[in-house]
């Protein structure tokens, strides 16, 4: 009798724990099944949002929570804004708040929402030929110094939100830049700095790009802070009208999710670790 009892007992015991071991498989199970694939997506963004690895690090995360793959066309607001009107991307990552408004209002665009910002610095090198510290930051000032210097000056040149920011402070500067010492490159944020530094000349850039190539650059932040130096960042999704190819359900995706909690997050974490402070500081309404 006491030996059919403890048969009994060690039965029953392996049968709970089997049961338990059974239950815990399925939720682990569970938890680790992958999103189904949905397709992909074309995004059509500013250099300044791949080179200082931003995208690199959320796209894996929207990925993984919306199975929407993501590819990325990195060229300046400006490009970004025509493949949104030619209808070559899906959805577009900008930051040029004038004209993504232009955008919106000739029906390019079906949605917007406000992302993220930070600023932009303008650097130069250490021994700052044309005086800018003493410019006290006031970046139109700063400009003016470097024109009457006629020291070397870098510009992006490719209709980005960066050289449309340059542009403009040219102007509040009541400055027509033109001349050997200003050299118009045609390129993006990351071989504008190396040129730059190269050069050891002066050059307008964002703060996050700098950031993320600091170690390998001589340049110094010169001047910033400026209100005028402002730099935010939207997402629009491209009217499906264009064509039959946009995809509108993906591009959607992707515009709720970089303005989701969680999106916003990771938003606001990314370099903190590295530099002690955030790249982009997540800004959706």
């Amino acid at each position: 009798m006491r030996k059919n009892r403890k048969l009994i007992s060690v039965l029953l015991i392996c049968a709970v724990a089997m049961m338990f071991m059974a239950g815990c498989g399925g939720n682990a199970q569970e938890e680790q099944q992958p999103v189904e694939p949905k397709g992909s997506i074309i995004l059509a963004t500013t250099t300044s949002t791949q080179d200082s690895g931003l995208l690199d690090y959320l796209l894996p995360a929207f990925t993984a929570e919306t199975g929407w793959e993501v590819n990325t066309i990195a060229v300046g607001t400006g490009k970004a804004l025509q493949m949104g009107v030619d209808g070559e991307a899906d959805v577009l990552l900008v930051h040029a708040r004038a004209s993504e408004d232009e955008f919106m209002a000739n029906g390019d665009g079906t949605l917007r929402y406000d992302v993220m910002y930070n600023d932009y610095v303008l650097v130069g090198p250490a021994a700052d030929p044309a005086g800018v510290k003493a410019c006290e930051n006031v970046v139109a000032d700063s400009m003016a110094a470097i024109a009457n210097a006629q020291a070397e000056f870098i510009s992006r040149g490719d209709d980005s939100g960066t050289h449309k920011k340059e542009l403009n402070i040219w102007k509040a500067a009541a400055i027509e830049p033109a001349g050997e010492w200003y050299v118009s490159a045609g390129a993006g944020m990351g071989d504008v700095l190396k040129m730059a530094d190269e050069k050891q000349a002066y050059t307008i850039t964002d703060r996050a790009t700098y950031l993320s190539m600091v170690d390998t650059l001589e340049l110094e932040i010169v001047c910033e802070k400026d209100a005028d130096m402002l730099n935010p960042y939207g997402v629009i999704t491209v009217n499906p009208e264009k064509n039959d190819q946009i995809n509108e359900e993906g591009a959607k995706a992707f515009a709720d999710w970089l303005v989701s909690e969680n999106g916003q997050k990771m938003i606001g974490e990314f370099g903190v670790e590295e530099f002690g402070s955030p790249l982009f500081t997540p800004d959706a309404k």
